[in-house]
């Protein structure tokens, strides 16, 4: 029997294809489905007929391990115990995408999923202990991902040493005697692989390139913070301040090490003129407890700056619709600094309001960047 084709440009059908390709999946089949990089072979790695198939697809007879698929960011933790600080923001900023993440399990039998399956199934997920993982940005993978209970792996669906396959026929090609159902979704987004880093303790290695350059896998590996009040001469600059000490103290680092551990901590205002140096009354606040702001100055807020930032603190919901109407897309990462409690703008009045703001703010950034992930 040929494989089976379906296409899913039909909304009514949609589901039943999805439920239809699980199926296969559980029964010992084997599936390609689109991502949106190229189109992907899969199969569950507890069932050993389903992984013969697979191997002998992709010409791998050895160990050479697959990649791991999930559907969701959060299902990571099934397969690793304990994700380091720099996986978490590789996963928080990569996924759902084209990034594959090679990553250390000393232990996998200490793996939650390690519970459910046996060492069979478990050298089939990992390799030297160690475990590739992906979560695509493609709502059938993901669909079919979620709807398949057990462990689905996956590789490229193409012969070894030919393209990477961006549409179903190009996926079909040379594999159709191994597939059992194949998922129509159109040509892939990218038509390009995903990009594989092993991610360490506190670096990264690219292992492959692909859809995200090293570049962009920088920014991944970097967190952004940025305040934003009016004029950015007082509240954001003694903020920023206070931030870096309370972050460097969490790090275990001096403040001005802050990059060096890939923290990036900035100011602007959103009405604010540039080069301005921060208020006499701020600096002095802040030099009351060892901080020294006098080489600040003032920029205005900008689509570039909100762009870059993983989180925006504001200090009035005033800012919040102004950083909101400046990026629309920014608005789940835009957070007032104290809730409902306003952080008043002392500009123009004495020390002791100066004083009361940076308490303020002192206080409520104790809060907020014990909930944020650094």
């Amino acid at each position: 029997m040929g494989v089976k084709v379906i296409t899913l440009s039909e909304q009514e059908s949609y589901w039943s294809a999805i439920r239809e390709a699980s199926a296969v999946l559980e029964d010992g089949g084997v599936v390609v489905f689109p991502t949106e990089t190229v189109y992907g072979i899969g199969a569950r790695a507890d069932r050993p007929r389903a992984m013969t198939k697979l191997r002998q697809a992709k010409g791998r007879e050895g160990a050479k391990p697959f990649t791991v698929h999930i559907a969701r960011r959060r299902d990571a933790e099934r397969y690793v115990p304990v994700m380091n600080r720099l996986a978490r923001r590789f996963a928080r900023k990569g996924w759902p995408g084209p990034l594959t993440m090679i990553l250390a399990v000393p232990d996998p039998r200490s793996a939650a999923v390690a519970a459910e399956y046996d060492d069979d199934t478990l050298a089939a997920i990992y390799n030297e202990n160690a475990i590739g993982l992906r979560c695509p940005d493609d709502a059938i993978a993901r669909d079919l991902l979620a709807e398949a209970k057990g462990p689905v792996v996956a590789a490229s669906a193409n012969l070894a040493g030919h393209s990477p396959p961006r549409t179903i026929n190009e996926a079909l090609k040379g594999l159709s005697e191994f597939v059992d159902v194949a998922l129509d979704g159109g040509a892939a987004v990218y038509s390009r692989a995903s990009t594989i880093v092993r991610v360490g303790e506190n670096d990264f290695e690219v292992v492959r390139e692909g859809v995200i350059d090293e570049r962009m896998l920088k920014e991944f590996a970097t967190v952004n913070l940025l305040f934003v009040c009016s004029g950015n001469t007082c509240r954001s600059p003694i903020a920023t301040g206070l931030a870096r000490r309370i972050v460097a103290e969490r790090l275990d680092c001096d403040p001005e090490r802050l990059e060096d551990r890939d923290v990036r901590i900035a100011s602007a205002g959103v009405f604010a003129a540039a080069g301005l140096p921060a208020a006499e009354n701020a600096k002095e606040v802040l030099a009351r407890r060892g901080i020294d702001i006098s080489r600040h100055r003032s920029q205005p807020l900008t689509v570039e700056l909100v762009n870059r930032a993983d989180y925006v603190f504001v200090m009035t919901p005033v800012h919040r619709a102004e950083v909101a109407a400046l990026v629309p897309s920014a608005a789940d990462r835009i957070i007032v600094l104290g809730d409902d409690e306003e952080i008043a703008d002392p500009i123009g009045k004495d020390l002791e309001a100066y004083e009361r703001s940076a308490q303020t703010i002192e206080r409520v950034l104790e809060r907020r960047l014990t909930e944020i992930e650094l």
